[in-house]
């Protein structure tokens, strides 16, 4: 489950995740918030699918290890027994490739989110804005490309601790995983390598959407 190596930072300016229904995760069985938790369902034909939106009808299976420890589960057939019991059913079917498509689910939410706070004003990007926008306390997180230089993304860091009056802090930006090419499409524009939410709520959901995606991943795959 988590842990201060693999959280997100705190959202500058809001409360950590707020509280939500709790679900226990079928291989940990640990207890958590159903945002930080990845929910699994069950197709017509008895294949176990993601559903990170929770949205798919039906009984579901909740889980919150990171990929590594799934696939280990996967391989080990820990996995089965636990989504058998939690389906009430033997007739499941689990893709071999189970890890990679929760994966390729959790990036997709969490870039959807991104263009969706774009589309609503939240968002600012170009260097100049942010960092008019991190000196004047408007800026509640920021992010960078997975490409971006460690000047540019060390001066934004350095306006937002000024902005927040948190100088000497450890307050920064993150590095996501993905190179400019892909944040700046799901942003709808060109060439984004820093971004920034100036809206406290829509920073909160962009973060949950990332606490998330950087969990499953696990550490030794996040910037």
């Amino acid at each position: 489950m988590r842990n201060p190596s693999n959280e997100t930072p705190s959202v500058n300016g809001i409360d950590d995740a707020a509280d939500g229904p709790i679900r226990r995760c079928i291989l940990s069985g640990e207890h958590e918030a159903r945002d930080h938790l990845v929910r699994l369902a069950l197709s017509p034909d008895g294949e176990v699918l993601p559903d990170v939106r929770a949205k798919a009808p039906g009984r579901g299976a909740w889980i919150g290890v990171t990929r590594a420890e799934l696939e280990v589960a996967q391989a080990k057939g820990k996995l089965k027994g636990a989504l058998s019991r939690a389906f009430k059913t033997g007739e499941i079917r689990i893709p071999d490739d189970l890890g990679a498509r929760i994966e390729t689910q959790l990036q997709r939410n969490l870039l959807d989110r991104l263009g969706l706070e774009s589309r609503s004003g939240s968002v600012v990007t170009g260097g100049e804005k942010l960092d008019k926008a991190a000196r004047s306390g408007k800026l509640h997180l920021l992010l960078h490309a997975a490409d971006a230089s460690e000047d540019g993304s060390r001066k934004l860091a350095q306006a937002w601790r000024v902005g927040s009056d948190q100088e000497g802090s450890d307050l920064k930006g993150l590095a996501l995983p993905v190179p400019r090419t892909i944040l700046s499409l799901a942003l709808g524009r060109e060439n984004v390598v820093h971004a920034g939410l100036i809206d406290a709520r829509a920073a909160r959901r962009v973060s949950e959407a990332l606490d998330r995606w950087l969990h499953f991943i696990g550490p030794e795959h996040s910037p």
